[in-house]
């Protein structure tokens, strides 16, 4: 594998990942759409840095700039990372979620219950809708994105020697 990874020109490895940002995009949007989990809050933060992800690897293989854009898509992967560890924890109870996202209802009154039942989303950051072998979506995607970041890592150290 690492004979493979180096022969992989730095600007090709910024549009690999680009493509797995993409891959992880469709994954998400097939269990929307196909298989009818809706997602969250928080399910769609994670979604916006994967397009900033597939831009910058455009970008940098198209303008022969990799290891910029790669240090870029590395940052962005890993904020998706931290957002999802961030999900990870709010549907494990570890923390809180963002108001409106999770499971906690004001009841003190009739009024402020039927306020917050009209604001919050229909589905709840703080409930796990899908997982496989103990990991949630979040779960899943929090350990992609760290590959994505690394990768990326890796993809800009072989930048900065190279010359392509």
């Amino acid at each position: 594998m690492l004979r493979i990874w180096a022969l992989i020109p730095p600007r090709f490895i910024c549009l690999l990942i680009a493509a797995a940002s993409a891959d992880l995009l469709i994954i998400a949007f097939a269990f929307e759409h196909i298989g009818g989990y809706l997602p969250c809050s928080l399910c769609i933060a994670q979604r916006w840095p994967h397009l900033f992800i597939i831009l910058f690897g455009l970008a940098g293989f198209i303008f022969h700039q990799p290891k910029q854009h790669l240090a870029i898509q590395g940052l962005l992967a890993f904020a998706i990372a931290v957002i999802a560890l961030y999900h990870v924890g709010v549907e494990q109870a570890w923390w809180a979620g963002p108001s409106g996202c999770s499971s906690d209802l004001d009841t003190s009154d009739l009024a402020s219950l039927t306020d917050a039942l009209l604001a919050a989303p229909m589905v709840k950051c703080d409930e796990i809708a899908w997982s496989f072998i103990g990991l949630s979506m979040a779960g899943w995607h929090m350990l992609a994105s760290l590959v994505l970041s690394g990768l990326a890592l890796a993809g800009y150290m072989k930048a900065r020697t190279s010359t392509q």
